[in-house]
């Protein structure tokens, strides 16, 4: 079987300040955004970019995602980083500070609190590491 590139033809979306861009998703305070090579973030998926968001290269994050870098709830702020090839499943909500590991994968409709470790698998509300990839 052959492995087939899904990514061959990809291509930067252009990210304008609280607009949807070419794939639905949406990212406020645009100059706090780093964006790296052939991600995945699906439709209708929220970053608040305002102290800092980088996503590097190869990382997946699901539709109806929330990426935050400031709180207003509980008055926290500070930059979000989603490390390489790391995979975020729909729905999960991303708190500011946060660092997400190599590898790691935070599962469907899951509350991230704290950073999780690389090649870790990590589920619920909040997100807990249940077993090392």
């Amino acid at each position: 079987m052959v492995k087939k590139d899904r990514f061959k033809d990809w291509v930067y979306p252009k990210i304008e300040e609280g607009k949807l861009n070419k794939y639905n998703w949406v990212v406020q305070n645009v100059k706090g955004f780093s964006l790296g090579w052939k991600t995945d973030i699906g439709a209708f998926s929220y970053i608040n970019a305002q102290y800092g968001v980088t996503i590097e290269d190869e990382v997946q994050v699901g539709s109806h995602c929330s990426i935050y870098s400031v709180s207003t709830i509980d008055n926290k702020k500070g930059p979000v980083l989603l490390k390489r090839r790391c995979k975020i499943g729909s729905h999960s909500s991303i708190m500011p500070g946060i660092t997400i590991g190599e590898n790691a994968i935070v599962g469907a409709h899951s509350f991230v609190t704290q950073d999780i470790p690389a090649n870790s698998l990590s589920v619920g509300v909040p997100a807990r590491v249940i077993k090392q990839l």
